[in-house]
């Protein structure tokens, strides 16, 4: 192995043609490890980053930043030839590796091999490209790509370029990188597993492969869970039922939390510094500094690594909001009002590290009680809602409530399972919905209860009970709560309006399990719309008609705005109608996260 010189970037070059010719992983395995042992140690990071296609691991943010037009810029001015006819030449190929290696091969031989690029010298290149910003960052950016070019041969421009537009196309994964890792550094295949733990919880391949170059097995193996770092999310199967899961995992007992329909967050506390990375390993932390707040005030750890779901909320009745109000968040600019207009709550279901002990190796169960002790609640911030239960019906039944609630679904723990980080399998399962009523319609319902508001709508009504009609027994029956949708007057005309209809009992012919705080005898309509029917096990509209032990409900109901004068309570939308809805609207789901 070299330990002094630059590895010569026309060798990288060559070694990536070669991958390219092949889709055997085992030749692919076999070609990487030859370039492992030919490159200096000092370098291997350097080789990693490259072959991922990326300049740093993901965590770090670091992109070149180059649109395609400046890389046909670029190429004109280093091979002197105008814009249209590089264009011209682009389009022919569609691939602007394969342009670049044409364009630079019809250079004057001359002015080609004035220096020998070498790996150092290209990446230290790209990484200046990627931290150039502001005014004059483009013109920069281009006289350090044509520099590149200008001492590239053409197999060298093919992959610089294609690096430089993220387009490599080696067909090389990570974890094939670490087999040949392991191969190259390790001596032996039993060790596979090793390295691929140890790049699970720090999922940064430079950093890894150079450990196993540098150190061998020792030293992968003390690679560990470390603040700062994000670790790479475990994950879950799939399955239709609860009786299957309970098959699935031959348990007597089991853990069932709430899949919240939020982001995945894995949050970083050292002291005052708070750190958010996305599911997909992404800093985030800017577009949550609410959540960060929640975090240094009522997580109690100096140090701690917690996973969790960030929701978007209404603030004013801490009911759930959909997915899509979520995303607001994901502004650039303007966070501070996005803060106000989509406020958030933390629902945490995991501990990874507690002060300096790692709790990945820990089961499940160990790990529920250490995050429960170490957060101090609020409606803010709160361990996802969770129970253990040994019957498949009451898992069932918690679905529907979870989704009743706004949730997707549930996801099923085995509580003897650690945390298999990057892995999926069976100790988490998501119990999914097979099927979903898709509402496309608005509905006309009966308000039968209120209760009283929160936060802004404090001393008026911030939700309200919602009823259908049951025209065949002449009842009223609930089928949701609803709080959005309504504007400040429509919470000071709403109470006014229903004053003379308030009751301190529940009115003869209403049915509802669920007690407000207070009735109103069935008068007032009015117009909602959702995003879906859904069965539930706490309101009593068609009760055991599509399920025994379940009614139906709506998701993410919405005021529209409208109060419907123009009909009586016994015009609204009926449960026969609803349950027609359902069944007609019922939708087979092909895929859900």
């Amino acid at each position: 192995m070299k330990t002094n010189s630059s590895l010569e970037f026309s060798r990288l070059a060559e070694y990536y043609s070669r991958l390219e010719s092949t889709t055997s992983r085992i030749e692919i395995t076999k070609i990487l490890s030859s370039l492992f042992s030919e490159t200096p140690k000092e370098e291997i990071p350097l080789v990693c980053y490259l072959t991922q296609g990326k300049l740093r691991p993901d965590y770090e943010g670091v992109e070149l930043g180059v649109a395609e037009k400046l890389a046909l810029r670029a190429l004109g001015l280093a091979t002197g030839l105008n814009i249209e006819k590089v264009s011209e030449v682009y389009l022919q190929f569609g691939d602007i590796g394969k342009a670049a290696e044409k364009l630079v091969s019809q250079k004057a031989q001359a002015s080609l091999f004035s220096s020998r690029l070498t790996l150092k010298q290209v990446y230290d290149s790209l990484l200046k490209i990627s931290k150039l910003s502001g005014q004059g960052s483009l013109d920069a950016k281009l006289r350090e790509l044509v520099g590149l070019l200008n001492s590239s041969t053409p197999l060298e421009a093919k992959y610089i370029m294609r690096i430089v537009m993220g387009q490599l196309r080696l067909g090389v994964a990570d974890y094939t990188i670490l087999d040949a890792a392991a191969e190259a550094f390790l001596g032996s295949k039993e060790f596979r597993q090793d390295i691929e733990k140890a790049y699970n919880v720090h999922p940064d391949l430079g950093f890894v492969v150079s450990k196993a170059a540098e150190e061998g097995i020792s030293g992968i193996r003390s690679i560990g869970v470390q603040i700062g770092i994000p670790i790479r999310p475990m994950l879950a199967e799939r399955l239709e039922s609860a009786v299957s899961i309970f098959e699935k995992l031959g348990k007597r007992e089991l853990a069932a939390e709430y899949k919240l329909d939020g982001e995945r967050l894995q949050i970083h506390k050292d002291g005052e510094k708070v750190i958010l990375f996305s599911r997909r390993l992404e800093v985030i932390t800017h577009h949550y500094p609410d959540a960060v707040e929640l975090v240094k005030k009522y997580l109690k750890a100096n140090k701690a690594i917690v996973e969790g779901e960030v929701v978007a909320i209404n603030e004013d009745t801490g009911e759930y909001l959909p997915f899509q109000e979520l995303m607001h968040r994901r502004r650039k600019y303007g966070i501070e009002e996005a803060m106000k207009e989509y406020p958030v709550s933390l629902n945490l279901f995991d501990i990874l590290l507690f002060e300096e002990k790692e709790m990945i190796d820990r089961k499940y169960i160990e790990r529920r009680k250490m995050l429960e002790s170490v957060i101090e609640q609020e409606e803010r911030i709160m361990p996802v809602p969770m129970i253990m239960t040994s019957d498949p019906d009451r898992v069932e039944r918690y679905m529907q409530e979870a989704i009743a609630n706004g949730c997707e679904g549930l996801v099923v723990k085995d509580p003897d399972s650690t945390y298999r980080a990057g892995a999926r399998e069976f100790a988490w399962i998501k119990l999914k919905r097979e099927y979903r009523s898709e509402l496309t319609d608005t509905l006309d319902l009966v308000i039968i209860g209120g209760f009283h508001g929160k936060g802004r709508r404090a001393g008026t009504l911030g939700t309200y009970l919602l009823a259908a009609y049951d025209d065949k027994r002449n009842v009223f029956s609930s089928v949701a709560k609803i709080g959005t949708g309504f504007t400040d007057e429509d919470l000071r005309k709403l109470p006014e309006i229903l004053k003379e209809y308030s009751m301190s009992v529940k009115p003869q012919g209403v049915e509802s399990n669920i007690e407000p705080d207070i009735w109103f005898k069935p008068h007032l309509v009015i117009e909602v719309i959702a995003s879906e029917i859904t069965l539930s096990p706490t309101h009593t509209a068609a009760w055991d008609r599509i399920r025994k032990g379940t009614g139906i409900s709506l998701r993410f109901p919405k005021f529209t705005g409208r109060i419907r004068d123009d009909k009586g309570p016994e015009e609204a939308t009926t449960v026969d109608e609803l349950v027609e809805m359902y069944k007609k609207q019922l939708k087979k789901i092909e895929s859900e996260g």
